[in-house]
């Protein structure tokens, strides 16, 4: 889904990930690091020394933040066979050793979002006193980012615009299925070796063998979005292994990942109905439309004048067309804290045909990395079966299109690869849930798009040991250490990680916030 996948901007905008995205340069070395409580045995899966750990100060994340890579099995059915690395980077705690809880995972979505940014930026975000006792680790999962293999099967693929994405025509559908049947033959082409094992379920091992190499016999973890996916089948397979755990806008593990590709779609309709009702509010001040209908007629213009004059870069390659015009204005449907840029950028197109904002969007937030979408077709194709009959693609497509249109044939393409994907998922995914488990803290916006409310019941009710925050009337992906912050949610969060306090109202809703009002634009 592109959305699971761009999550890791938007839930990231939403927790303020721009920053998270961009790897800092991390140099690696040899100064250990230890943990406070709760320690214990190891638990390692590896000899220990494939499972060693070792930390040096990094350049570009602050002066209190590590920077470290750990071997891995590729295949945990062949411990001590070939292996692969993972980037890491840690803040350590700071409280005195009686006081320190142990190690604090956490990840930033996708699948194929880097997360080795996002140990700084929690530790910033949480309260002083909960983040002083943790050791907070962000990792690159497997082929992502600074981890090795990095994986890239064809980094040309997002290098100019696309070809349209809503399909005029049989022979233009053919072009896309030729795209997509491509990108796959390159993936199997470069990393045949690789693909069967870049599963959620490795993703997992991997972190275990984090906790093992940090000398731990339990994690704390906190995932975003896809990240609460890696959490889901953790704690599904390591239950004992869990200490404290934060699921913030909850992946429906029944739907993995056919179905919660169109249960998505219907919701990004919903999503983006409500940007262009908010513009149409501000048609004093967009002149976009004083009705939806309206706003929409000035959205779908720009969208097929993109298409016919894609904006193209100063070496005269076109680059922003109606397709990556599609992926920037998505990202309202992740945070309404991008609706005010969004809709100036599409005023100026509108008006005066200038496309300096829209480029910009673009590049900050829009643009696909294509290390990203091998990391997230690698794992969605792989975690389970997808259709292999392109013609229910095509069927479903064309239903969801004729009453959700927004993301219909973009979020088709973007997860086409898995209907020629070499390696074969398995017929059903995971099922979810273990005896054993801690209580679990999990959050949800009721109207978030990328991970709908729904699917977040089905995660609680598999997960019984877990109490649900409900941020009432958000359609924003991703609720804690948002920007700006919900005190609310801020609360709940810090209260839990600190004494593992969990709200105590009855299900399925525990506890409710209140949405944070739409923001005002300012001129």
């Amino acid at each position: 889904m592109p959305e699971l996948a761009r999550a890791t901007r938007p839930a990231l905008a939403a927790v303020a990930f721009a920053a998270l995205l961009a790897l800092a340069g991390c140099t690696f070395g040899s100064a250990s690091s230890t943990s406070g409580a709760p320690g214990g045995g190891t638990g390692a899966a590896v000899p220990a020394t494939e499972a060693t750990l070792h930390w040096k100060a990094c350049g570009g994340q602050g002066p209190h933040v590590l920077c470290g890579q750990l071997k891995v099995p590729l295949n945990y059915a062949d411990a001590n066979g070939r292996k692969i690395t993972l980037a890491l980077t840690e803040v350590p705690a700071t409280a005195p050793v009686s006081e320190r809880q142990g190690i604090l995972l956490v990840n930033p979505g996708g699948p194929g979002g880097s997360g080795t940014g996002m140990a700084s930026f929690v530790a910033q975000g949480l309260s002083p006193s909960v983040a002083s006792d943790y050791d907070i680790i962000g990792f690159d999962p497997r082929g992502v980012g600074a981890s090795v293999p990095s994986m890239h099967c064809e980094p040309s693929f997002f290098a100019t615009a696309r070809p349209n994405y809503i399909p005029a025509s049989r022979s233009a559908e053919q072009v896309l299925k030729g795209r997509a049947r491509t990108y796959a033959a390159d993936c199997e082409k470069k990393y045949a070796w690789l693909l069967p094992y870049m599963t959620t379920e490795n993703v997992a091992r991997d972190m275990n063998q984090i906790r093992a190499a940090m000398g731990q016999s339990k994690l704390s973890y906190l995932g975003y979005s896809y990240g609460t996916y890696i959490g889901q089948v953790y704690a599904t397979l390591f239950p004992h292994r869990v200490h404290r755990m934060v699921l913030d806008s909850i992946v429906n593990p029944d739907g993995v990942w056919y179905a919660d590709n169109i249960a998505q779609d219907y919701a990004f309709q919903g999503r983006m109905n409500a940007f262009l009702a908010w513009m149409a509010k501000y048609d004093g001040l967009y002149h976009l439309g004083s009705t939806v209908a309206q706003v929409r007629k000035s959205w779908y213009e720009a969208r097929a004048r993109l298409l016919a004059h894609p904006v193209k870069d100063s070496a005269g390659v076109p680059v922003l067309g109606a397709d990556e015009y599609d992926d920037t204005m998505l990202i309202g449907g992740y945070d309404n804290g991008y609706w005010p840029g969004l809709a100036a950028a599409l005023a100026t197109y509108q008006h005066v045909g200038g496309t300096g904002q829209l480029m910009t969007l673009y590049r900050q937030a829009g643009k696909q990395s294509e290390n990203e979408f091998a990391v997230y077709n690698a794992v969605e194709c792989a975690d389970v079966a997808w259709p292999r009959n392109f013609a229910k693609w095509n069927t479903d497509a064309r239903k969801v299109y004729s009453t959700a249109p927004v993301e219909a044939w973009d979020n088709l393409w973007f997860n086409a690869a898995c209907a020629f994907w070499p390696v074969h998922g398995p017929a059903r995914p995971l099922r979810i849930g273990a005896p054993g488990l801690p209580g679990i803290l999990m959050i949800q916006g009721t109207l978030d798009p990328a991970t709908p409310y729904a699917g977040a019941l089905v995660a609680h009710r598999l997960l019984p040991t877990s109490k649900m925050v409900v941020v009432e009337g958000s359609g924003n992906h991703g609720q804690s250490l948002a920007y700006p912050p919900n005190t609310c949610v801020n609360d709940y969060l810090d209260r839990y990680l600190a004494t593992g306090a969990l709200p105590a109202g009855p299900g399925p809703v525990n506890a409710t916030c209140q949405a944070l009002p739409a923001p005002v634009p300012s001129g």
